[in-house]
């Protein structure tokens, strides 16, 4: 009857005592979080209360085993197991608390900054470190646990560590293109050339920086569509990156017109009705005769706005406006398509 009661009862206090300190933990976090609202900390380290039960309970049952006095041949084999479990789960405790912890930093960064785009590159940053210290945590982890929970694959280990030379050669010429990405990644991060929601022009498509990984980028096209390409992409071929430098622009729009067109009126009109418009930011306008044809003239109106989103807007409105004046104002401004009469030959004599 001991040899029952005895290991059911110290599996139970143990994990009794491991749930009662996960609790309070969480308990403490939860009162942290209601007295002091404006800092996220405390309520986003709440995420790490299930690696931390794991953690515990899998430590506290490695050192309360022997006391179970469970007699079985491979004691050695669950307490490698045991051991294993905890080390998974302190790297899933870690993970969750980065997490946390970058969130909380660019969280409180960005109420205190002013510059999105300080905001963006430090996103980015925060990504892809958080990822790589996920990475590599992810494969020590799971290293060390192989390790434990097969002994016998030690040998193997300390004989690839003596060709370890030769196999990272091979490794390097097997993964080369994960590894330009990786480094790309890397330069992309820390070089301030693309941020997350920069917007960015590739391959003919207008869209916006959604994520940024190790090994590839997204970018949410306007249309929803996503564009996913490899990072090193962006450090050996050119694009277009409309946020560099901050995030106004100016945007154009080109009307083909007959010559008889009252320039100087389109020109008041066009300045009149950017008053009226809350995305038209007042940094510049302007409206000129760029190229002329036998047939009519080209005219560029030009406007700024704060944002790309703002520009695309507001060049689609001055571009319906200023065709709809014309139509109702002065009809013969309109392009016209050149026309002659071609008089039919004579029918042939019989």
């Amino acid at each position: 009857m001991e040899q029952v009661l005895r290991p059911l009862v110290v599996f139970a206090v143990t994990l009794a005592v491991t749930i009662a300190i996960g609790m309070v933990a969480d308990r403490l976090l939860s009162r942290a979080a209601d007295r002091r609202p404006r800092n996220r900390l405390p309520a986003l380290l709440r995420r790490v209360h299930l690696p931390l039960q794991m953690f515990l309970a899998t430590i506290a049952l490695h050192f309360t085993y022997p006391l179970a006095q469970i007699d079985l041949r491979h004691d050695d084999v669950v307490l490698n197991v045991l051991a294993a479990m905890a080390i998974l789960s302190a790297a899933w405790l870690v993970m969750r608390a980065v997490d946390a912890i970058a969130e909380n930093t660019l969280d409180k960064y960005a109420r205190r900054a002013t510059d999105t785009a300080r905001v963006r590159r430090l996103h980015t940053q925060l990504t892809l470190v958080r990822r790589i210290i996920t990475t590599v945590l992810a494969i020590t982890t799971a290293a060390v646990a192989i390790l434990l929970l097969f002994p016998n694959l030690r040998t193997l280990g300390t004989s690839l560590l003596a060709s370890a030379g030769v196999i990272g050669i091979i490794a390097g010429v097997a993964a080369q293109s994960t590894l330009a990405n990786l480094m790309a990644g890397l330069q992309i991060a820390f070089g301030d050339s693309v941020k997350i929601g920069d917007t960015v022009v590739v391959e003919g498509e207008w869209g916006t920086i959604e994520e940024i990984t190790l090994s590839f980028l997204t970018v949410r096209i306007w249309d929803d569509r996503r564009l996913t390409m490899p990072v090193s992409y962006f450090n050996s071929k050119p694009y277009e990156n409309w946020s560099k430098g901050g995030p106004q622009i100016t945007g154009t729009v080109f009307l083909y017109l007959d010559t008889s067109t009252p320039v100087d009126e389109l020109r008041e009109h066009l300045h009149a009705y950017l008053r009226s418009r809350d995305d038209w930011d007042g940094r510049n306008w302007n409206l000129l005769v760029t190229d002329s044809t036998p047939f009519g003239i080209q005219v560029r109106a030009s406007m700024s706005a704060r944002n790309a989103d703002d520009v695309w807007t507001l060049r689609c409105a001055v571009r319906e406006e200023l065709l709809a004046w014309l139509g109702r104002e002065h009809p013969g401004a309109l392009p016209k398509v050149p026309t002659s009469v071609v008089e039919r030959p004579h029918a042939m004599a019989e």
